[in-house]
C-alpha cells in the first residue's frame, strides 16, 4: 500500500508540476481555433495558459483593444485548456465565437499541454522564455495587470 501512495504522489508530481526558472520546456503541437497547428519553439518568448474558463476570460479582456498580431509582436501564445468544456458546446459555440476573436487561441482539447504547467484556477499563467528555458513565471487575476505587462513586453 506504501508503494501505491508512492507511485501516486511521484505521478502527481509529473503531471502538475509547476514549471520554474531553468527548467527548458518539453516541445508541443496543438492546433488553433482555425484549426492550425502551432509547435511551442526557441521563438517564443512568453506562454500564457488558462486552465478555466475564468482565466481564457482575463486574456480575452486584456486583449479586447488590441489589434490582431499583437501577441505575435511580442512571440506570445496563449493556451487555453477547454477539456472541461463539453464537446457539443466547444464545437457548436465557443470555438466558432473564438474565430472572431483578433488574437489565436491554442486549444488544449485533452489538457495535456496545460497540465504541465501548475497555475491557479481563475487566473492566466504567465512564462517568459529564453529559447525554450522558463527565464520567469508570473500569475494574472487581473486583466489591466495583463494588458500592462504585455504592453511592457512589446517595448
Amino acid at each position: 500500500m506504501k508503494y501505491a501512495a508512492a507511485l501516486l504522489l511521484s505521478l502527481l508530481a509529473l503531471v502538475a508540476h509547476a514549471a520554474q526558472p531553468g527548467e527548458t520546456l518539453a516541445p508541443w503541437t496543438l492546433l488553433d481555433q482555425y484549426d492550425q497547428p502551432y509547435s511551442l519553439g526557441a521563438d517564443t518568448r512568453i506562454l500564457l495558459v488558462a486552465r478555466d474558463m475564468d482565466g481564457a476570460k482575463l486574456v480575452k479582456a486584456a486583449l479586447a483593444e488590441q489589434p490582431k498580431g499583437y501577441l505575435e509582436a511580442r512571440h506570445a501564445v496563449f493556451v487555453a485548456d477547454i477539456q472541461r468544456m463539453p464537446a457539443l458546446i466547444s464545437k457548436l459555440f465557443a470555438i466558432p465565437a473564438m474565430r472572431d476573436y483578433s488574437y489565436r487561441v491554442l486549444l488544449d482539447r485533452k489538457g495535456r499541454v496545460a497540465s504541465r504547467y501548475a497555475g491557479d484556477e481563475g487566473k492566466v499563467l504567465w512564462l517568459a522564455l529564453d529559447h525554450g528555458v522558463v527565464a520567469a513565471r508570473n500569475s494574472y487575476a487581473d486583466a489591466d495587470a495583463l494588458k500592462a505587462a504585455l504592453d511592457q513586453a512589446g517595448r
